[in-house]
């Protein structure tokens, strides 16, 4: 008897919430908390890091999806100062443009504030 592996069911909210981060304009970036809201789920910051940690390597739906976009709500990044995956965040982001100070980028001048076009056409709530 030979067994087949069969790929797990996506989780709907981790599409949701990859959908939105797909949509985040390169040099851009977004809270994990702006994220939730935007893909339909407040107050669910926590599920959009186990989201990302989980978005398929090879992308969703024809598109990789941008994790390194997505910052704690201070403009922080998330990991720890000077490990393999912050230096990774850091590189992405500055190849976008985002000015990275420390371990910050200025939301004032980087946070993506989606128009209301792109709430009403392109985000899936």
């Amino acid at each position: 008897m030979t067994v087949t592996k069969t790929k797990s069911p996506v989780n709907p909210k981790h599409s949701k919430i990859w959908q939105t981060v797909q949509a985040i304009p390169v040099g851009k970036i977004a809270s994990y908390g702006q994220i939730a809201d935007l893909a339909g789920l407040p107050g669910r910051a926590r599920l959009v890091g186990k989201a990302l940690g989980t978005a398929p390597k090879e992308g969703w739906r024809g598109q990789s999806v941008p994790w390194y976009r997505v910052l704690n709500s201070q403009g922080k990044i998330s990991f720890p100062l000077g490990s393999e995956n912050f230096e990774r965040q850091k590189n992405l982001l500055q190849d976008e443009q985002v000015v990275v100070i420390g371990v910050r980028v200025k939301l004032k001048e980087f946070q993506w504030q989606p128009d209301l076009a792109e709430l009403l056409f392109v985000l899936e709530h």
